[in-house]
């Protein structure tokens, strides 16, 4: 695994408390929606909350593909060189912006956001129709309508992924940062109470955006990780 990726997967994990206050919300409510022979069983319950997420993380991959494909073209339209260092700026901005956003230094990053909303307009209804889950593969569709959900933390990673060289890299990068935030999404019991505790320290999330910080100012100055 390149550094690029394992930075993805510091950004999911680093993106824990953030997804926890927006998507634990979804989890529970979806978790909620199953039938009772399915919350009662610990092994089904699993599955089925396993499934969503299989779905979420498969869209990110997916808009992690069209990132780096678009990225690419945007590489060779504009040459070997100067495409290359434009798109490290770009993803070397994002994740300092991410950073700030994470520590709470930067709030303006959640109005890209605003970019997903015509893809959500058409999503959303989807998810509804399944709702709730009647099998295993309405819950995957389930998860694969919330991937779509607007996150602006999901978007800034999207718009680091254009850097990553290709539609399997960017699927890829985005993969794994998907990955990253299943600890937290999936968090339930003692884990989600650990969660909860660790959002009330006063510095946690302060360290988390100043790590991401320095990942991205390492990027634009040692380079790009691939």
């Amino acid at each position: 695994m390149s550094s690029s990726l394992y930075t993805a997967f510091i950004l999911g994990l680093s993106s824990a408390l953030h997804c926890l206050a927006m998507c634990g919300g979804i989890i529970g409510a979806l978790t909620m929606s199953l039938h009772e022979d399915v919350r009662d069983s610990r092994v089904s319950l699993t599955f089925y909350v396993g499934m969503y997420n299989i779905g979420r993380v498969a869209s990110y991959s997916v808009a992690g593909a069209l990132a780096g494909a678009l990225g690419q073209t945007i590489f060779h339209a504009i040459s070997p060189l100067h495409g290359h260092m434009i798109l490290r700026v770009l993803a070397a901005s994002m994740m300092i912006g991410m950073g700030l956003f994470i520590a709470g230094w930067f709030p303006p990053l959640a109005k890209i956001e605003k970019i997903g909303e015509p893809v959500w307009k058409v999503m959303e209804p989807v998810g509804r129709r399944m709702i709730p889950a009647s099998s295993p593969f309405h819950a995957f569709i389930l998860g694969v309508a919330w991937g779509w959900l607007p996150c602006g933390l999901v978007y800034s990673t999207l718009i680091v992924s254009v850097s990553s060289g290709g539609a399997s890299q960017g699927a890829l990068y985005m993969l794994v940062f998907g990955i990253g935030t299943l600890p937290s999404v999936m968090a339930t019991g003692i884990i989600a109470g650990f969660m909860i505790w660790l959002s009330r320290l006063p510095y946690f999330k302060k360290f988390a955006g100043v790590f991401i910080v320095i990942m991205g100012v390492a990027s634009l100055l040692f380079g790009d990780g691939h």
